[in-house]
Protein backbone atom coordinates (compact mmCIF):
# COMPACT_ATOMS: atom_id res chain seq x y z
CA UNK A 1 0.00 0.00 0.00
CA UNK A 2 1.19 3.20 -0.64
CA UNK A 3 0.54 5.12 2.68
CA UNK A 4 -0.03 9.33 2.36
CA UNK A 5 0.51 11.20 5.39
CA UNK A 6 3.81 12.67 6.86
CA UNK A 7 6.78 10.26 6.65
CA UNK A 8 10.08 11.21 7.79
CA UNK A 9 13.85 9.81 7.37
CA UNK A 10 16.49 12.13 8.73
CA UNK A 11 19.91 11.14 7.25
CA UNK A 12 22.74 9.15 8.86
CA UNK A 13 22.47 6.42 11.60
CA UNK A 14 19.66 6.96 13.94
CA UNK A 15 19.32 10.07 12.45
CA UNK A 16 22.31 12.17 13.91
CA UNK A 17 23.39 14.95 12.52
CA UNK A 18 25.94 15.63 9.16
CA UNK A 19 29.27 16.61 9.42
CA UNK A 20 31.22 17.47 6.50
CA UNK A 21 34.90 16.67 6.84
CA UNK A 22 37.13 19.77 7.32
CA UNK A 23 37.22 22.74 9.55
CA UNK A 24 33.42 24.89 9.12
CA UNK A 25 33.73 28.43 9.18
CA UNK A 26 31.47 31.23 9.67
CA UNK A 27 27.98 31.32 11.03
CA UNK A 28 28.62 30.60 14.67
CA UNK A 29 26.71 33.91 15.76
CA UNK A 30 23.83 33.42 13.64
CA UNK A 31 23.61 33.99 9.69
CA UNK A 32 21.78 36.82 8.46
CA UNK A 33 18.33 36.71 6.42
CA UNK A 34 20.15 36.83 3.21
CA UNK A 35 22.72 34.29 3.94
CA UNK A 36 20.07 31.56 4.88
CA UNK A 37 18.07 32.72 2.14
CA UNK A 38 21.63 31.82 -0.34
CA UNK A 39 22.14 28.82 0.88
CA UNK A 40 18.71 27.44 0.36
CA UNK A 41 19.02 28.57 -3.62
CA UNK A 42 22.20 26.78 -3.61
CA UNK A 43 20.87 23.77 -1.91
CA UNK A 44 17.62 24.14 -4.32
CA UNK A 45 20.18 23.79 -7.00
CA UNK A 46 21.12 20.37 -6.05
CA UNK A 47 18.55 18.75 -4.41
CA UNK A 48 15.94 19.52 -6.73
CA UNK A 49 17.35 17.77 -9.82
CA UNK A 50 17.86 14.99 -7.66
CA UNK A 51 14.33 14.66 -6.77
CA UNK A 52 13.42 15.40 -10.21
CA UNK A 53 15.33 11.91 -11.61
CA UNK A 54 14.10 10.13 -8.59
CA UNK A 55 10.36 10.71 -10.27
CA UNK A 56 9.30 12.92 -7.43
CA UNK A 57 8.35 16.20 -6.70
CA UNK A 58 10.59 19.14 -4.93
CA UNK A 59 7.24 20.83 -2.77
CA UNK A 60 9.38 22.68 0.13
CA UNK A 61 12.68 23.31 0.93
CA UNK A 62 13.71 24.85 4.34
CA UNK A 63 16.62 25.95 6.16
CA UNK A 64 16.65 26.88 10.01
CA UNK A 65 18.49 27.13 13.07
CA UNK A 66 18.46 24.08 16.14
CA UNK A 67 20.81 25.85 18.71
CA UNK A 68 24.36 25.42 17.12
CA UNK A 69 23.25 23.56 13.73
CA UNK A 70 20.97 23.78 10.51
CA UNK A 71 18.30 21.99 9.59
CA UNK A 72 18.00 20.96 6.14
CA UNK A 73 14.05 20.20 5.90
CA UNK A 74 12.81 18.94 2.29
CA UNK A 75 9.57 17.75 1.06
CA UNK A 76 8.26 15.59 -1.83
CA UNK A 77 5.46 14.03 -2.93
CA UNK A 78 4.14 12.32 -6.24
CA UNK A 79 1.38 11.10 -7.56
CA UNK A 80 0.07 8.52 -5.42
CA UNK A 81 1.82 9.38 -2.80
CA UNK A 82 5.51 8.62 -1.44
CA UNK A 83 6.12 5.75 1.24
CA UNK A 84 8.58 5.42 3.81
CA UNK A 85 10.99 3.73 1.94
CA UNK A 86 10.66 5.96 -1.23
CA UNK A 87 11.44 8.59 1.31
CA UNK A 88 14.50 6.79 2.90
CA UNK A 89 15.83 6.21 -0.97
CA UNK A 90 15.63 10.13 -1.91
CA UNK A 91 17.15 10.94 1.55
CA UNK A 92 20.08 8.23 0.54
CA UNK A 93 20.24 10.00 -2.78
CA UNK A 94 20.30 14.21 -1.53
CA UNK A 95 22.83 13.10 1.13
CA UNK A 96 25.28 12.13 -1.50
CA UNK A 97 24.19 14.63 -3.70
CA UNK A 98 24.78 16.82 -1.09
CA UNK A 99 28.72 15.46 0.17
CA UNK A 100 29.56 15.58 -3.43
CA UNK A 101 28.94 19.04 -4.30
CA UNK A 102 30.64 19.60 -0.93
CA UNK A 103 33.78 18.01 -2.27
CA UNK A 104 33.34 20.15 -5.28
CA UNK A 105 32.56 23.44 -3.94
CA UNK A 106 32.97 24.08 -0.65
CA UNK A 107 30.66 24.12 2.22
CA UNK A 108 26.86 24.43 1.11
CA UNK A 109 25.43 24.74 4.52
CA UNK A 110 28.16 25.83 6.93
CA UNK A 111 28.64 24.35 10.08
CA UNK A 112 26.73 21.17 11.70
CA UNK A 113 23.74 20.13 9.74
CA UNK A 114 20.97 17.95 9.49
CA UNK A 115 19.23 16.50 6.88
CA UNK A 116 15.27 15.60 6.86
CA UNK A 117 13.45 13.97 4.20
CA UNK A 118 9.68 13.67 4.67
CA UNK A 119 6.21 13.79 2.87
CA UNK A 120 3.73 16.39 2.70
CA UNK A 121 0.97 15.53 5.99
CA UNK A 122 -2.34 16.53 5.11
CA UNK A 123 -1.78 20.03 6.65
CA UNK A 124 0.19 21.32 3.80
CA UNK A 125 -2.18 23.56 1.82
CA UNK A 126 -3.37 23.07 -1.90
CA UNK A 127 -1.55 25.63 -4.02
CA UNK A 128 -0.37 23.81 -7.15
CA UNK A 129 -2.78 22.10 -9.76
CA UNK A 130 -0.90 18.70 -9.07
CA UNK A 131 -1.96 19.42 -5.00
CA UNK A 132 -5.66 19.07 -5.58
CA UNK A 133 -5.08 16.28 -8.73
CA UNK A 134 -3.22 14.36 -5.71
CA UNK A 135 -6.35 15.23 -3.37
CA UNK A 136 -9.03 13.87 -5.54
CA UNK A 137 -11.70 12.11 -3.22
CA UNK A 138 -11.16 14.42 -0.16
CA UNK A 139 -12.81 16.91 1.47
CA UNK A 140 -11.32 20.44 1.45
CA UNK A 141 -12.13 23.95 2.51
CA UNK A 142 -11.09 26.42 0.36
CA UNK A 143 -11.96 30.55 0.48
CA UNK A 144 -13.93 31.26 -3.02
CA UNK A 145 -12.83 34.61 -3.99
CA UNK A 146 -14.63 37.90 -4.71
CA UNK A 147 -13.24 40.34 -7.27
CA UNK A 148 -12.28 37.92 -10.19
CA UNK A 149 -10.15 35.89 -8.56
CA UNK A 150 -8.11 39.14 -8.26
CA UNK A 151 -6.10 39.61 -4.86
CA UNK A 152 -6.46 43.71 -4.91
CA UNK A 153 -9.70 43.49 -5.96
CA UNK A 154 -11.33 40.92 -3.04
CA UNK A 155 -14.09 41.75 -1.35
CA UNK A 156 -17.05 40.78 0.96
CA UNK A 157 -18.25 38.29 -1.88
CA UNK A 158 -15.25 36.02 -0.64
CA UNK A 159 -16.72 32.99 0.89
CA UNK A 160 -15.72 29.60 2.74
CA UNK A 161 -16.64 26.74 0.83
CA UNK A 162 -16.54 23.16 2.04
CA UNK A 163 -16.30 20.33 -1.15
CA UNK A 164 -14.90 17.20 -2.41
CA UNK A 165 -12.72 17.05 -4.66
CA UNK A 166 -14.33 15.28 -7.96
CA UNK A 167 -11.70 15.77 -10.30
CA UNK A 168 -9.04 18.30 -10.73
CA UNK A 169 -6.78 19.54 -14.56
CA UNK A 170 -4.46 22.08 -15.29
CA UNK A 171 -6.95 24.58 -15.56
CA UNK A 172 -9.63 24.04 -12.67
CA UNK A 173 -11.12 21.89 -9.73
CA UNK A 174 -14.82 20.11 -9.51
CA UNK A 175 -16.01 20.39 -6.05
CA UNK A 176 -18.88 18.35 -4.92
CA UNK A 177 -20.84 20.14 -2.27
CA UNK A 178 -24.41 20.11 -0.36
CA UNK A 179 -25.23 22.50 -4.04
CA UNK A 180 -23.93 20.26 -6.01
CA UNK A 181 -20.84 20.05 -8.53
CA UNK A 182 -19.33 23.23 -9.23
CA UNK A 183 -15.78 23.90 -11.04
CA UNK A 184 -13.75 26.41 -10.51
CA UNK A 185 -11.33 27.70 -11.68
CA UNK A 186 -7.50 27.89 -9.54
CA UNK A 187 -7.54 31.55 -9.97
CA UNK A 188 -10.59 32.14 -7.99
CA UNK A 189 -9.40 29.46 -5.09
CA UNK A 190 -7.64 30.53 -2.42
CA UNK A 191 -5.11 27.93 -0.59
CA UNK A 192 -6.96 24.51 0.33
CA UNK A 193 -6.80 22.46 3.58
CA UNK A 194 -7.69 19.07 3.77
CA UNK A 195 -10.01 18.30 6.50
CA UNK A 196 -9.57 15.01 8.70
CA UNK A 197 -12.37 12.36 8.27
CA UNK A 198 -12.18 10.11 11.48
CA UNK A 199 -15.24 7.78 9.86
CA UNK A 200 -13.35 7.62 6.87
CA UNK A 201 -9.81 7.13 8.47
CA UNK A 202 -11.64 4.33 10.11
CA UNK A 203 -13.19 2.66 6.68
CA UNK A 204 -9.05 2.74 5.48
CA UNK A 205 -8.18 0.58 8.87
CA UNK A 206 -10.20 -1.60 8.19
CA UNK A 207 -9.87 -2.15 4.32
CA UNK A 208 -5.78 -2.15 5.00
CA UNK A 209 -5.76 -5.07 8.10
CA UNK A 210 -2.44 -5.43 8.94
CA UNK A 211 -0.51 -2.10 7.75
CA UNK A 212 0.54 0.32 10.76
CA UNK A 213 -0.72 3.61 9.68
CA UNK A 214 0.83 5.77 12.72
CA UNK A 215 3.79 4.16 11.63
CA UNK A 216 3.92 7.34 9.02
CA UNK A 217 4.61 9.78 11.99
CA UNK A 218 6.24 7.86 14.23
CA UNK A 219 9.49 9.05 13.98
CA UNK A 220 11.31 6.65 16.65
CA UNK A 221 9.88 3.74 14.61
CA UNK A 222 11.76 4.84 11.34
CA UNK A 223 15.02 5.53 13.66
CA UNK A 224 14.86 1.91 14.87
CA UNK A 225 14.22 0.47 11.23
CA UNK A 226 18.05 3.00 9.84
CA UNK A 227 19.34 1.22 13.08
Amino acid sequence: MTQRGRATRPTGPSGRPRRADGPRTGDRGGAPRGDLNARRARLREVIEPVVTAAGYDLEDLSVSRAGRRHVVRVIVDADGGINLDAVADVSRAVSAALDAAEEAGGDIVAGEYQLEVSSPGVDRPLTLPRHWRRNVGRLVKVTVRGGAGVPEQRTAADRQLTGRVVEADDEHVVLETDAGRVAHPYAELGPGRVQVEFSRLDELADDEAGEDIDDIDDEDDVEDEER
